[in-house]
């Protein structure tokens, strides 16, 4: 089954006004109108309406990095899906490995943040991986398997609008890249363990990106691996002289 590949970039706590805007008119027109990818960046809140503006007339997706699992409410500091929805954004970052290991959220609040956000009519982009004490104990699929329970959820009608990242947390921010056959055995578990949860067709044709120090000179054999339906990038992608290379390299679909 043919999977169109998605390239994200995950701008994280980064840029000013004036920088994220000036990346995103150069993310769209390095995008352009191009067919046989996604591309989608994830700017921090207080810049989506600017990266918004910058992206209009192009089919770049707007993502959001994070949102809490309420409509509305007395949650002073939080954003609720459906605000994001009203924004513009298109996709939500659930579950990124900084969210879970720094901010100490848990697969319960996970799956809260998946259901609302696809209640909301929002794509979902759900983060699974391992920490370093994590694959050297060799639990690398028993945490992978626990982490994407949080797909049991997902309603039928919604299987369209979920996408998985796997992103071994030793690799992120470190220089560190899982070589090509690591990543795609990982990502090979994963479609494994999504077939269990929501069935053998939806593992087919879910798309299942690779993160963690993606470069440019390593984003094509990465993207080669038969599993690897693209790449959510986060360094890398707050240049366009090196998140354009990158998005260059996906294959067509």
């Amino acid at each position: 089954m043919t999977r169109q590949p998605i390239l994200a970039g995950n701008w994280k706590m980064h840029l000013t006004k004036r920088k994220a805007s000036a990346l995103a008119r150069d993310v769209a027109a390095t995008q352009g109108m191009a067919t046989g990818r996604e591309c989608m960046v994830f700017p921090t809140f207080v810049h989506l309406d600017h990266v918004r503006r910058n992206l209009k007339g192009s089919n770049v997706k707007l993502g959001a990095q994070n949102c809490w699992p309420k409509k509305e409410g007395a949650f002073t500091g939080e954003i609720s899906p459906y605000m994001l929805r009203d924004m513009g954004v298109d996709v939500l970052l659930i579950g990124h490995s900084e969210r879970r290991h720094l901010m100490s959220e848990s697969d319960a609040l996970i799956v809260e943040k998946v259901k609302l956000g696809l209640k909301a009519k929002l794509e979902v982009m759900l983060c699974v991986g391992e920490t370093l004490e994590e694959r050297e104990a060799n639990l690398t699929f028993e945490v992978l398997a626990r982490q994407l329970k949080a797909l049991k959820v997902v309603k039928p009608i919604y299987f369209d609008k979920i996408s998985v990242a796997y992103e071994p947390v030793w690799a992120i921010g470190t220089g560190l890249t899982a070589a090509p056959e690591t990543a795609q055995k990982a990502h090979q578990e994963c479609r494994r363990v999504i077939g269990g949860v929501l069935g053998p067709e939806v593992a087919g044709s879910i798309r299942i990106l690779y993160g963690g120090s993606v470069k440019p000179d390593n984003v094509s054999a990465l993207l080669s691996q038969p599993d690897v339906d693209g790449a959510l990038v986060g360094g890398a992608s707050l240049t366009i002289e090196q998140f354009g290379p990158i998005l260059q390299a996906a294959p067509s679909a």
